[in-house]
């Protein structure tokens, strides 16, 4: 019987080892085999991370003079360019920028007007141009073991890096399929994407005028970086938050543990006598 037991619980072993290796290999090919994704050291990284609000404000720039021309950001609120923790750009320059960027349809009026910092940023101009508001979020690039989230701990979890690798991962091949031309690109599942390539490889595509670098890798990382803020900009609240929880439940641990000595002490050593 005992070794009956012993060839079940090896069955037991084998067939879970079998449905993991199946599920991590699914969950693999799910993701389209996308390219190696570098990590890149952002500010905003680890539990004590915050955004470096001059970086957001280039990424800023970069959004509305190369990337707003197709796609949208309409789970923002223009207002928010100017909150703490944020791009922090002064309120009367906010409500400047709505106005000479972008039009809204205001349906009491029944036409268009420009907006204002109550609005939010308009939605993506082409039906298949995804909205970026989410985009930081939603291509996550590094994945720990499943289930447990290692990577996403100690390297968070990549949808700015996946951004900076799709920005710097065409090789100039083209093809055309079905009458849609494609682009070779290194880190997009299935070495194939539809949308050309939006910055060139020579940099210079915007101007700063703090004179920051404009070669592609730093444009790349400073606009990742102000999308990851549109899909997160509660994010240093929700660190500080977070931080302060693990404190006090470290101190409610002490006093549990010590009350737990002082009560059942007497119990447990015996009482002396007087």
């Amino acid at each position: 019987m005992g070794k009956e037991n012993t060839v079940r619980i090896k069955t037991l072993i084998l067939s879970a080892a079998t449905a993991f290796a199946l599920s991590t290999g699914v969950a693999s090919a799910a993701g389209g085999g996308s390219g190696h994704i570098e990590n890149i050291d952002f500010s905003f990284d680890g539990p004590f991370g915050s955004y470096d609000d001059y970086q957001l404000q280039r990424g800023l720039q970069i959004y509305s003079e190369v990337c707003s021309a197709c796609h949208g950001l309409q789970y923002v609120p223009i207002r928010t360019l100017g909150d703490a923790g944020g791009p922090e750009i002064p309120m009367d320059r906010v409500r400047a920028y709505a106005k000479e960027n972008f039009e809204v349809f205001d349906a009491e009026l029944d036409d268009f007007r420009a907006a204002t910092p109550n609005d939010n940023f308009p939605g993506s101009n082409l039906e298949n141009a995804p909205d970026l508001s989410l985009m930081a979020k939603a291509r996550a690039a590094f994945h720990g073991p499943y289930g447990l989230g290692i990577n996403q701990l100690l390297k968070g979890f990549g949808g700015p890096e996946y951004i900076v690798a799709i920005l710097t991962g065409y090789t100039g091949k083209e093809k055309e399929e079905a009458g849609t031309t494609l682009y070779e690109n290194t880190a997009f599942p299935g070495g194939w994407i539809a949308m050309a390539p939006p910055l060139s490889k020579e940099g210079g595509d915007v101007e700063f005028t703090d004179g920051h670098a404009n070669d592609l890798h730093h444009v790349s990382e400073d606009v990742a970086a102000f999308l990851m803020w549109t899909a997160e900009p509660k994010l240093e609240d929700r660190k500080f938050t977070g931080l302060v929880a693990v404190i006090l439940m470290a101190l409610l641990s002490v006093l549990l543990y010590l009350t737990n000595k002082r009560l059942w002490a007497p119990h447990k050593y015996g009482r002396k006598e007087d």
